[in-house]
């Protein structure tokens, strides 16, 4: 069954969004399907809302997300425990969590009014940050939770644990815990695998490790990890989903587990992971 209602949200900063806004809502209105515009979203585009992020989710049964990758990492971390399937149209390159891009909106309309669309459960990260002597902060990601060192041109020191059991102390300029989703991301370019969405598995990387011996440790997705910092001299920082950084206190310990809510994340039919993986990364096969 097709969705009655879709929340339009947009990243407002992209050139020739506005245009792009009023396009999509245009087409979706020719399939008689109620449209939600998120606020600043219906500033740019001349339309009147007053509706915030949260409040779309709630009414809307799709999130169409116009930008980029960030894009519907902003909107997936404002969502809270309010969790609606999101199909990305890219304005720009494609990206990995966007399916098609601004060229193509038509054809992504058509194919959400006509119920062509598939949807690939993604991974939500827990991120639990448990204070000495006050309540603990819980954040929601779907990429990954990132420690760093913040301006300091130093390497920070971290515990891991996995389950209870000691993992080792890295000795980096940071550290990632990934999602498969997030496995494309920051994790990649630190030199992680590429996860499959749908893998079932978390991965551990080290960002610059001292040690060459410290590489990307992938565990099982029901795992609980714990990191901490094991000195109190230098400021470790974490974010979550590119957020901004909260600097973590000594004694701070951060939980990290598979969250029990997952993000349908929605594709063309003819759009796989290992498609946009190949057209990203520029695989073209062998030479020989």
């Amino acid at each position: 069954m097709s969705p009655k209602t879709i929340g339009l949200i947009a990243h407002t900063g992209k050139a020739g969004v506005a245009e792009l806004v009023n396009a999509v809502a245009q087409e979706f209105s020719r399939f008689k399907m109620s449209i939600l515009v998120e606020k600043d979203t219906a500033k740019i585009a001349g339309r009147r809302s007053d509706l915030p992020i949260k409040e779309v989710a709630e009414k809307a049964e799709l999130l169409v997300v116009l930008g980029g990758d960030g894009t519907i990492l902003n909107v997936a971390g404002q969502l809270g425990e309010t969790i609606k399937p999101i199909f990305g149209i890219n304005v720009g390159s494609l990206g990995f969590l966007t399916c098609v891009n601004s060229s193509a909106y038509r054809e992504a309309v058509e194919c959400i009014a006509r119920r062509r669309i598939t949807f690939s459960k993604r991974t939500l990260l827990d991120v639990t940050i448990r204070g000495v002597g006050k309540s603990a902060t819980r954040s929601l990601a779907l990429n990954d939770a990132v420690f760093g060192r913040g301006e300091e041109s130093r390497l920070i020191r971290l515990r891991a644990r996995v389950d209870g059991e000691p993992l080792t102390e890295f000795n980096a300029d940071g550290l990632i815990v990934a999602t498969p989703t997030g496995s494309t991301a920051y994790s990649l370019s630190a030199g992680g695998p590429i996860l499959a969405p749908e893998s079932g598995v978390l991965v551990i990387t080290p960002i610059c490790p001292h040690v060459l011996t410290n590489r990307s440790i992938i565990v099982a997705e029901s795992s609980l990890i714990e990191i901490e910092a094991s000195e109190r001299d230098y400021p470790v920082y974490l974010s979550v989903d590119g957020r901004e950084s909260v600097r973590l206190k000594t004694g701070v310990v951060v939980a990290i587990r598979k969250a029990k809510t997952t993000l349908q994340l929605a594709a063309l039919p003819d759009m796989s992971f290992f498609s946009v993986v190949r057209q990203k990364l520029k695989w073209s096969g062998s030479n020989v």
